[in-house]
């Protein structure tokens, strides 16, 4: 088996192995229910500005580095940091909370647990009038909160990071001579 090829990896993938057994088969069958691959293309080629809530400063941290691959594509990123509040990021003034994004923000990702995210789901429903998309990043699940979202028709995509999934559907995963499932001519 390539884990034991492999030892490094073995303890990633028996912690999320682990994180997939412990939820049970609704909570397995919940995470392996992604949206298709048209609707989060359609998401990611109609989306214009994100709110990115919790990104970090540290140029090492996973939420900087998504803000700025998508900055990099052609997004407007507002960010989203009460603790860095009035402080440059990305060439965009870091807001304290969704309160103080432009309307235009029609897609908010949030880089934060699981539990904060009913608050925040709440706050950009009543704050961003041209809201279109809820995206939660890996390892961020809310289903009530979802559930809210998508009763006032708003789309929600769980568990997922829009640069990966960019990635994927735009062929840049192709170069590096990665497997993304997607047929095409393109190199």
């Amino acid at each position: 088996m390539l884990l034991s090829l492999v030892p490094h990896l073995r303890p990633a993938f028996c912690r999320a192995f682990f994180h997939l057994a412990k939820a049970g088969p609704e909570g397995f069958h919940a995470r392996m229910n992604k949206p298709s691959d048209s609707t989060l293309r359609q998401i990611l080629t109609s989306t214009r500005c994100i709110a990115v809530v919790g990104v970090s400063l540290n140029p090492v941290r996973p939420s900087y580095f998504v803000a700025r691959y998508l900055k990099l594509k052609g997004f407007r990123i507002i960010p989203i940091n009460p603790g860095h509040a009035g402080e440059e990021l990305l060439g965009e003034t870091v807001r304290a909370g969704l309160a103080d994004c432009p309307p235009e923000v029609d897609m908010v990702d949030i880089f934060r647990r699981s539990d904060h995210v009913p608050p925040i789901v709440a706050e950009a429903l009543d704050m961003l009038p041209n809201l279109r998309t809820i995206w939660l990043q890996i390892g961020v699940r809310h289903d009530e909160a979802a559930a809210t979202a998508q009763a006032r028709g708003v789309a929600v995509v769980q568990d997922l990071c829009p640069k990966m999934e960019y990635q994927r559907l735009f062929g840049e995963l192709r170069m590096g001579g990665i497997n993304t499932g997607i047929i095409s001519s393109r190199l």
